[in-house]
């Protein structure tokens, strides 16, 4: 297939930033929709190899997911192109609002808001759906695809989910034992370990910032630099480390905070923009746009610094002997990862009664029969919510 431009992964992934509502786990199921099935930028196997290694790795999961996907397309440029088009929008709309736009803390009980998330629970059903078919072909598949949803309802923490990626590998060793011939080219060898331990060193320089920046500024900025650094899965987990960066410190009121989270939740793209907001309200260096910006270099720079490495070393592993049994493994666990995101949104309350439900089956068939593009559908339900909810 011909490589893909920087400009056209910008272009691509800026369009999901303005239409990919509903947080991380909603990401998911958009990315898979344009960049598998609309236009085979990769293959559904590959899509879950790099799904399995964003989850495992610390940062903002969706972020990193659609950077190694333009990676693979157009290189590290590319990668650079998604993400800032992928970003782009929300950043702007959080700097904004911080910048003196009226409270919008009630925009998650606003009725297209409600349209939004079923529009998000009706990708990520479509992804299940394809992904259950070309990844858990067998029964065995998925009986460690269901046996990931039951742990992590068990266990729900977030560090569950590096977890049972790890487990869902090992099995797929035990159960799917594949010879592979293993690239022992030591030129490669030296490429990835270098990547690697540059990745390394710029991770430890993260985790040293607050230590090292001077004055109150430098402290807020390390510790989003922190947060970004050590939280797992993205998305709300990330709230905690960020109020004590930014209230904790005194550097911000924690009803401004919770008037900046809840905007948030109400905006496309990632919820890792939230940052730009504190950076911008506090503001750092005593300017809201750079500090805006700073805040949210600070927030996704040890993600993908951490991908940067991560990602190598997976190519690297699945190469060796018993490697492509494990992927098996982690992809069928996967599966059951997006499949227990998708009952929690349900448990969440997302679909509050049968015309909800209704609206939801007819979102679902509207993007399975491609009848209108995603954004159109988005439009839709946010429509549909606005004047029916």
């Amino acid at each position: 297939m011909k490589p893909a431009s920087p400009i056209e992964c910008f272009c691509v992934a800026l369009k999901l930033g303005c239409t990919s509502f509903g947080g991380p786990v909603a990401h998911l199921g958009y990315f898979h929709e344009e960049y598998v099935v609309r236009r085979q930028w990769l293959t559904e196997e590959r899509y879950a190899e790099i799904l399995a290694v964003c989850q495992f790795l610390p940062g903002p999961a969706s972020s990193q997911l659609g950077a190694a996907i333009a990676y693979e397309r157009a290189g590290w440029l590319g990668g650079f192109a998604s993400w800032l088009g992928f970003t782009l929008p929300s950043v702007i709309l959080m700097i904004a609002f911080a910048m003196g736009l009226s409270s919008a803390s009630h925009l998650t009980d606003a009725g297209w808001v409600h349209g939004l998330k079923l529009a998000a629970i009706a990708c990520v059903s479509l992804a299940v759906v394809d992904m259950r078919k070309k990844l858990c072909p067998k029964f065995i598949h998925m009986v460690l695809a269901l046996s990931a949803m039951l742990l992590l309802y068990l266990l729900p923490m977030t560090w569950m989910q590096p977890v049972v990626i790890v487990i869902g590998a090992i099995m797929g060793m035990v159960l799917f034992n594949k010879e592979s011939s293993a690239d022992s080219k030591s030129d490669r060898k030296k490429t990835a370990w270098g990547k690697i331990s540059l990745a390394g060193v710029a991770l430890m320089a993260c985790l040293a910032a607050p230590a090292v920046l001077p004055g109150k500024d430098g402290e807020v900025l390390g510790g989003i630099l922190q947060a970004g650094s050590l939280v797992f899965g993205g998305g709300h987990v990330v709230l905690p480390m960020l109020e004590s960066a930014a209230v904790e410190s005194a550097a911000m009121p924690l009803d401004q905070f919770l008037a900046g989270y809840g905007a948030a939740q109400a905006l496309p793209g990632p919820l890792f923009a939230f940052p730009s907001f504190i950076g911008a309200s506090i503001p750092l260096y005593s300017n809201p746009i750079l500090g805006g910006v700073l805040a949210t270099l600070a927030i996704f720079l040890p993600g993908m610094i951490i991908l940067s490495a991560g990602l190598p070393l997976w190519d690297r592993i699945k190469l060796f002997s018993r490697a492509a049994g494990a992927v098996q493994g982690a992809n069928a666990t996967v599966v059951g990862l997006l499949g227990f995101a998708l009952l929690g949104m349900f448990l969440a309350g997302s679909v509050r009664g049968l015309f909800d439900l209704f609206v939801l089956v007819g979102l679902f068939f509207v993007l399975r029969l491609k009848l209108v593009p995603v954004w159109a559908t988005v439009l839709l339900a946010a429509v549909i919510g606005q004047f029916a909810m």
